[in-house]
């Protein structure tokens, strides 16, 4: 006969934690948490603009109409360049055509320098579509300053110093 120690039944018996208040710490720290979380703000784009000139004539100088790209985006965020509705995907092409025209067609600008590109944006138009058509702008002005940089100085324009 085999005898039993006196700590085996106590081996037997499970231990058990009261969880009764395992409900409200978890509660607490949800609230904890959501009180103290603070969420990201969106700040819209960063475009770093050029410094008003001191002592010039505030006097806006006329702009032919040829020299002025127009691009709209109304609220269903169709694009229309000049009046003709346009993919997204031929804008950068339009955009550089219209830059880098130097007055060969009469469609487009007399110049780089005289040329201006006139983005507007219905109230209805989505952020996602003006941000894409924004970057088409961008894309196509800076293949329009590596394409010069490289023409005159042999490198991309970002790899030039001031």
């Amino acid at each position: 006969m085999l005898s039993k120690s006196p700590n085996s039944k106590r081996e037997r018996e499970s231990v058990q934690i009261n969880a009764s208040s395992m409900a409200d710490i978890a509660f607490l720290l949800l609230i904890f948490f959501l009180v103290t979380t603070t969420m990201d703000q969106d700040k819209g784009l960063l475009v770093l603009l050029p410094p008003m000139p001191e002592n010039v004539d505030l006097d806006v100088p006329l702009i032919r109409k040829k020299n002025v790209l127009e691009i709209l985006v109304n609220s269903e965020d169709q694009l229309l360049v000049e009046g003709d509705l346009t993919p997204i995907g031929d804008l950068r092409t339009l955009t550089k055509l219209h830059v880098n025209n130097h007055g060969a067609s009469p469609d487009y600008s007399d110049s780089p320098l005289k040329a201006v590109v006139s983005l507007k944006n219905h109230n209805g138009t989505s952020y996602a579509r003006y941000i894409d058509v924004q970057n088409e702008i961008r894309a196509a002005y800076n293949e329009v300053r590596d394409q010069e940089a490289e023409r005159v100085h042999g490198r991309r324009y970002a790899d030039l110093d001031k």
